[in-house]
């Protein structure tokens, strides 16, 4: 009896302690987001394939002054226009592109697709979650500011 009640009490301090965790949780998530516009964001994973972020390769930005959206594929420069409506529904034209030959040719045509199937996204701190249907096409992390 005295071990199913100690079992008990743990089970409910584990409980309070992660229904605690939450609190910073939150805090972390509100002191790390960054606007979707205006932040460059350096792609992580495409179509469940890790990619480890490399300078200047699979960047993406949203600029608000004309609502476009500018971004580097493997090589390549992209272009393109983007709406934003309620409940973060985002959608993309298709993306203009430069035409050299890149080493990375397929990841660079998987990236642009996952970019002009967007229909929303999600934000998760420092993440942006590009999402087609309800499902994750690609996710991004914020570089840092130039200040930071």
């Amino acid at each position: 009896m005295k071990h199913l009640l100690f079992k008990s009490g743990l089970a409910a301090l584990l409980v309070l302690f992660t229904a605690a965790g939450c609190c910073p949780c939150r805090s972390y998530q509100r002191r790390t987001q960054r606007p979707l516009v205006g932040t460059e964001w350096q792609l992580i994973q495409l179509g469940g394939r890790h990619f480890q972020p490399e300078e200047g390769r699979y960047t993406l930005r949203f600029l608000e002054e004309e609502r476009r959206v500018a971004g580097v594929g493997a090589c390549n420069q992209l272009t393109g226009s983007y709406t934003l409506s309620e409940r973060r529904a985002l959608s993309i034209s298709p993306l203009a592109s430069t035409r050299m030959a890149c080493p990375d040719g397929a990841d660079e045509a998987a990236f642009a697709e996952a970019i002009e199937s967007t229909t929303h996204y999600e934000m998760d701190g420092p993440m942006l979650l590009l999402l087609s249907n309800g499902d994750l096409k690609a996710v991004f992390q914020a570089k840092p500011a130039k200040s930071e």
